[in-house]
């Protein structure tokens, strides 16, 4: 497999004028910055959209769930000295 490849995008003459700017102050090139963000950008997505679709298939198995309640209880407690653990683990 090739170290990388090619790919062509069209951006708006101000992100092109931007990603110039920083590309000259970081001392990089356009093309490495680019290809930071698009991988940034692709890493995050698809670990959201795994998620999203592990749920799903977690909702649909009729497995169940933590009751409402509890997880308001919960959310209550966030930033208090007596923060409880997220429902559901055994800690």
């Amino acid at each position: 497999m090739p170290k990388s490849t090619t790919m062509t995008v069209r951006i708006s003459p101000t992100v092109s004028q931007r990603l110039e700017a920083l590309a000259r102050d970081t001392k990089r090139s356009k093309a490495y910055l680019a290809s930071e963000a698009i991988s940034d950008f692709v890493d995050r997505n698809a670990w959201q959209v795994a998620r999203i679709t592990a749920a799903l298939d977690d909702a649909r198995s009729g497995a169940a769930g933590i009751p409402h309640d509890r997880v308001e209880t919960w959310m209550d407690s966030w930033g208090t000295d007596q923060e409880l653990p997220r429902p559901g683990d055994k800690s």
